[in-house]
């Protein structure tokens, strides 16, 4: 049952007119955004990708002293088998060695002492950290919530999702609708928990309708708003770009207490200010941008202090390499997870290296690579049971998504990555070595070649456009195959162009409609009409 506009007023109340819990102390809205830090850099919830390990990795590159916090959320999680399930949540919840057997006492917090803290939500490392869920009964998202309330800041509900899974479970996107329901999912975690609840969203085809869909949400007691600027219906090949303009409708038509986080079209570094700028919001969300450039977020270093770690190309062009990223990643693995010491390494390569140069002239030798290399047998801990940590799982698709242009070059090394399998980390070694030697090649044929052709990426990259540009955005973000890059998705109109995108007979009958009208006025025209490309 969706509720009307006139039939939701009629029955809330502003979140400030909710008695709370007794006893309770608890932050609301801007007061609790500024408490933990004021982030406007946020680590997006991504279903499987976004788990302890890689919002680790991704902290690393925003240091603690820095004073820009880095905000970062947990995978989506399914609230109904999280609260039924102790499998589950042990698995996609590792804050305690003992695991979450029982419901914690919602008024403790986990102290840096306790050895009993783990992974997740550990404020050692881990905060602040908001744990998201998806739901269609207010009872049992509230049962999953109490579980985790203790080791986050807030949980968030995820309102956004688009995908089929979604629609069949009848969760994300596929409830915005019915704002009845809705109301009631957020109000029932508002009423009832000890840490503030937050929403992702996405947008309306109109920016009215996305206004009144916002304050509702709001109303029912959302602290955080967060928005995808894209509509239910841009996925996959239709993904298409980011509506900012519905974003910032948003920032000037709600109260200015309100706290707006924006996602979507967040390429490269440079695209988080310009979206605060343009959308007007408190924070910039990153997904998929993060998951090619866990650096994304790092402030480039200074010329001529870029150390190791970090390349920077004769025409000023610059990022983290693939090979130095990717040990910082094991390293993280070994050392929090896993719980054992890393591998010894060698300095990374640089070509003003002498020895390294000469090593460079041939191939590395199987001893030149022992002192780095795990033994085959080597043990990993509890064996199977760590072998299906969610760190542990997420590490190929991981590895696929960063080293992307690297793989695509080198045929070999992905096919090496592709036999890896969850706890092999003397694969994932060999892995490393094999992008190692292909980064050093790449950095003496940029020498060698001075630079010519140093942004050619590996294999023929869509190209995109932001806005009204005529320069093609994958030309604009391409650096050399060896430094972490964005992957450019094609816009609807060139999917449907190249045959890899087809029409929905509504979509179709829509377009033979507007054919017609054209044709009626002599302006027939057989391309895709261009609202695809802008959704």
């Amino acid at each position: 049952m969706t509720v009307s506009e006139s039939e939701h007023h009629e029955h809330t109340v502003s979140p400030q007119a909710i008695p709370p819990v007794i006893g309770r102390q608890r932050l609301f809205g801007r007061a609790f955004y500024e408490s933990i830090g004021s982030p406007k850099k946020i680590l997006a919830p991504m279903v499987d990708q976004s788990e302890f390990a890689w919002r680790l990795l991704t902290r690393s590159f925003v240091p603690s002293d820095s004073g820009e916090p880095l905000l970062a959320y947990t995978p989506m999680l399914h609230a109904r088998l999280f609260g039924q399930t102790s499998n589950y949540r042990n698995n996609h919840f590792q804050a305690t060695r003992t695991g979450l057997s029982s419901l914690p006492n919602p008024n403790d917090r986990p102290q840096h002492s306790d050895p009993d803290l783990y992974l997740d939500g550990n404020p050692a490392n881990d905060r602040p950290l908001f744990v998201q869920f998806c739901a269609n009964s207010p009872d049992e998202l509230l049962s999953a919530a109490q579980y985790v309330q203790p080791f986050c800041d807030a949980i968030d509900l995820n309102l956004g999702c688009p995908q089929g899974i979604a629609r069949k479970g009848h969760y994300g996107a596929f409830l915005q609708e019915d704002w009845e329901l809705i109301y009631k999912l957020v109000n029932r975690l508002h009423n009832d928990l000890t840490v503030p609840v937050t929403v992702k969203i996405r947008v309306f085809e109109t920016k009215e309708r996305t206004l009144e869909y916002a304050k509702m949400v709001l109303s029912a007691g959302a602290s955080i708003l967060t928005v995808h600027g894209r509509t239910r219906e841009q996925k996959g090949h239709n993904t298409g770009l980011a509506d900012w303009t519905k974003i910032r409708y948003l920032r000037d038509n709600l109260p200015p207490e309100t706290v707006i986080f924006a996602n979507g079209n967040i390429l490269k570094g440079e695209d988080i200010n310009r979206c605060l700028e343009v959308t007007g919001a408190d924070g910039v969300m990153s997904a998929e941008g993060n998951l090619c450039d866990p650096g994304i977020f790092a402030t480039p270093p200074a010329v001529g202090e870029e150390g190791k770690e970090y390349w920077r190309g004769r025409d000023g062009k610059g990022g983290f390499r693939m090979d130095a990223v990717m040990r910082r990643y094991m390293d993280i693995l070994y050392k929090y997870v896993l719980e054992i010491p890393p591998p010894v390494r060698r300095p990374l390569f640089l070509p003003s290296d002498v020895i390294g140069t000469v090593l460079a002239t041939s191939e590395w030798t199987d001893d030149d690579l022992l002192d780095q290399r795990p033994s085959k047998k080597m043990k990993i801990g509890q064996g199977v049971t760590k072998a299906t940590s969610p760190n542990l799982v997420a590490m190929k698709a991981h590895l696929f998504s960063l080293l992307r242009p690297l793989v695509s070059k080198h045929t070999h090394i992905r096919d090496a990555l592709a036999k890896c399998r969850p706890g092999d980390l003397a694969a994932y070694e060999d892995v490393l070595a094999m992008v190692e030697d292909a980064t050093r090649n790449g950095l003496l044929e940029y020498e060698a070649r001075a630079g010519v052709d140093a942004t050619q990426s590996a294999g023929k990259q869509d190209r995109v456009c932001e806005g009204n540009c005529d320069i093609p955005t994958s030309v604009l973000v391409a650096r050399p195959w060896w430094v972490c890059q964005p992957y450019v998705r094609p816009l609807p109109t060139e999917a449907f162009q190249k045959g890899s995108m087809t029409l929905s007979k509504k979509e179709k009958a829509r377009l033979q409609r507007e054919r017609e009208i054209s044709a009626m006025s002599g302006e027939v025209d057989g391309s895709a009409p261009a609202d695809l490309a802008l959704g």
